[in-house]
């Protein structure tokens, strides 16, 4: 066996961990979610706890799926199924998703989009994205996040915003972000914004490609983050 057949089975077996494993820690959420609605916290202590163990549980899970995203990406399993969607219901399901986790947090979440909003994009992949960033601003924000979606003369734009400290340096430029930028050796790859940033290319209209922005200031004070569909 040659090398490159090594490597290549190495990442299937890889993949399919990643796979198992996604699938117990989703079982671990829900599980978590049904503990947390029969015991609920009885003091400040007892919020914090479950409050760390949902969102960790949340974070892992999320990052196990951009995983098997990317390797589904890069060996051309997962193509862009783009249809008409109403940006309103892909928001929403986000929303709910994340609903446990913004409560034991004590976030309150602020989302604005007019309900005849459409555009052409694959909800799985783009609601994937919202997903991530939902779950990761939940941990940097202090007690407010917001969620819009507008058109805008750059195409689609959904907005996420925090009011937390903003983002660092390294990320402001996110929307060139690629595995070249990812930094493996401080523990800091953010597959979050690779995942972003591969779903935005994916989706193409003429001369327009998808892309992502990043920046701080947002209007709670915050972080924005910024997803452009054509």
């Amino acid at each position: 066996m040659n090398q490159d057949s090594q490597e290549m089975d190495f990442s299937f077996v890889l993949a399919s961990s990643v796979h198992d494993m996604k699938n117990s820690l989703g079982m671990l959420l829900n599980t978590l979610s049904e503990v947390m609605l029969q015991y609920p916290p009885q003091n400040e202590v007892h919020k914090k706890s479950y409050a760390v163990l949902e969102y960790e549980a949340a974070r892992i899970n999320s990052e196990l799926i951009q995983l098997l995203s990317l390797y589904r990406l890069d060996h051309d399993k997962v193509r862009a199924n783009i249809d008409e969607c109403i940006v309103a219901d892909v928001l929403s399901e986000q929303v709910a998703r994340n609903y446990g986790l913004l409560q034991v947090r004590a976030i309150d979440l602020d989302m604005e989009c007019d309900e005849t909003l459409r555009g052409y994009f694959d909800s799985d992949l783009v609601g994937g994205v919202v997903n991530n960033i939902l779950v990761n601003c939940t941990r940097y924000s202090k007690n407010k996040l917001k969620l819009y979606a507008e058109q805008t003369a750059e195409g689609l734009c959904i907005t996420i915003e925090d009011d937390g400290p903003g983002y660092p340096e390294d990320m402001l430029n996110a929307s060139t972000f690629s595995e070249t930028k990812a930094n493996f050796a401080d523990g800091r790859p953010h597959l979050g914004l690779m995942f972003a940033n591969k779903v935005a290319l994916m989706h193409k209209s003429k001369s327009q490609q998808g892309f992502i922005r990043l920046s701080n200031g947002s209007s709670l004070g915050g972080g924005s983050f910024k997803l452009f569909l054509p």
